[in-house]
């Protein structure tokens, strides 16, 4: 079952276009192996003037914040390709594809009941908006190290 949201009167940790994402704590604060240490509890909420949505839970992984930051840094330097934040839970998932003329198409999917509802925005903007995001990933992935990664090699 998710958990209440916590603390979303802060400023979120990641902006994303619409897209607001709250990192409260790890899911399993004491785990320090890859598998259970990773998971971060999370309140993301997309608002715009027609439609609201939120999420809250365990829904995000340090390891795929670490990797959209990859994307993110490869998607800034060449303006081509894409950035996924591809979260192993269904509730959110997030792209931004390059398009021409530095613009970025940006889509959030993100749904608090996966089995009865889905929830698409696309919107775009241009790739002055990619830096802070890039910041934002990297603040997070230092207050929330990743654990675990020597058990899978790196």
């Amino acid at each position: 079952m998710p958990s209440r949201p916590r603390n979303t009167d802060a400023e979120p940790d990641l902006e994303i276009g619409d897209l607001r994402l709250w990192v409260h704590d790890r899911e399993f604060p004491e785990a320090q192996d890859y598998w259970d240490g990773n998971w971060l509890q999370v309140t993301a909420r997309y608002v715009t003037g027609l439609s609201s949505v939120e999420v809250s839970g365990p829904y995000v992984r340090v390891n795929e914040i670490d990797t959209f930051l990859g994307h993110l840094r490869g998607l800034y330097q060449s303006l081509k390709g894409q950035a996924k934040l591809d979260c192993l839970e269904p509730e959110l998932a997030v792209e931004l594809i390059a398009l021409t003329g530095g613009r970025i198409r940006v889509t959030i999917e993100i749904t608090p009941d996966h089995l009865n509802e889905s929830h698409r925005f696309i919107s775009e903007f241009d790739q002055t908006y990619l830096p802070p995001i890039i910041a934002q990933c990297h603040e997070i992935l230092e207050r929330f190290p990743m654990r675990g990664a020597e058990e899978l090699g790196r």
